[in-house]
């Protein structure tokens, strides 16, 4: 509780950092990571209050720690291999086997398979037939089993084309799979283009600028017009007129130094 917190510092004591480092130099990950999701877990943690309050007539006082939100939103998977505790536990599942991207010949992918279905559709679309009879890989226990050998297969495989050809055939077999866009390509990527995501406004000093809509759409009561952040007191005649100030209360207001 004596200490200042910034995102680094969560990120250090949370584990994040040790995660990313995977049992090596431990990594600091490229994103505000605590500092959001914290915001986040706050936003639904108070929306929950509400709905209690409008449910039962009585108030709720929600507190929330950085740290509690960073664990709590990490344990899934980050700490999946210390949840059971006691004998008999099963070996560490190799959480790090999709650290890096795929390469492919001109760039690189993301591949993931994990039904059978979709183990069935990359061997169909790989033309590697023989694939079916590793006994390493038959069922879903066999595949988690041998876990690293799957990926190191996956990677191999890839290799052997274009990120554009291994889309466009693990598409077709329905096997999830996407090319990694670079930041400048996901302005144009097709599902962000169709999504009306990314919205351009004009700025009045900064000039033309890009930011994503609420990534939440409602059906009936839609987010409305966005609009820039205010500069700092750029608003302010218009909320003293709100709360009931007329025209001469608020220049005396500017004249006395209350408000800029």
């Amino acid at each position: 509780s004596h200490k200042r917190v910034y995102d680094p510092v969560i990120q250090a004591l949370s584990g994040v950092m040790d995660i990313q480092g995977n049992n090596e130099t431990p990594r600091i990950m490229r994103t505000i990571l605590p500092d959001k999701l914290t915001a986040l877990t706050s936003a639904q943690a108070i929306t929950a209050a509400l709905l209690g309050r409008e449910n039962t007539g009585k108030g709720e006082h929600v507190r929330l720690s950085m740290m509690d939100a960073t664990v709590a939103w990490m344990w899934p998977d980050g700490f999946i291999n210390h949840t059971l505790m006691g004998d008999g536990v099963s070996a560490p599942f190799p959480t790090g086997a999709y650290d890096t991207a795929f390469e492919t010949k001109d760039g690189y992918m993301m591949v993931i398979v994990v039904s059978d279905d979709e183990w069935e559709g990359f061997i169909r679309a790989s033309g590697r037939p023989e694939l079916r009879e590793d006994d390493r890989f038959k069922t879903l226990p066999d595949r988690i089993e041998h876990f690293i050998e799957l990926v190191d297969t996956l990677r191999e495989t890839v290799r052997d084309g274009t990120t554009q050809e291994w889309v466009e055939k693990l598409d077709a077999e329905q096997v999830p799979c996407a090319q990694v866009n670079s930041v400048e390509a996901l302005f144009t990527d097709p599902q962000i283009v169709w999504n009306e995501l990314i919205l351009e406004t004009e700025h009045p000093n900064a000039g033309r600028l890009r930011a994503p809509r609420p990534a939440a759409r409602f059906r009936v009561h839609s987010v409305g017009e966005q609009c820039p952040a205010p500069m700092l007191g750029q608003h302010n005649d218009e909320i003293l007129a709100e709360l009931g100030f007329h025209g001469g209360e608020i220049k005396a207001f500017r004249d006395q130094g209350v408000v800029g």
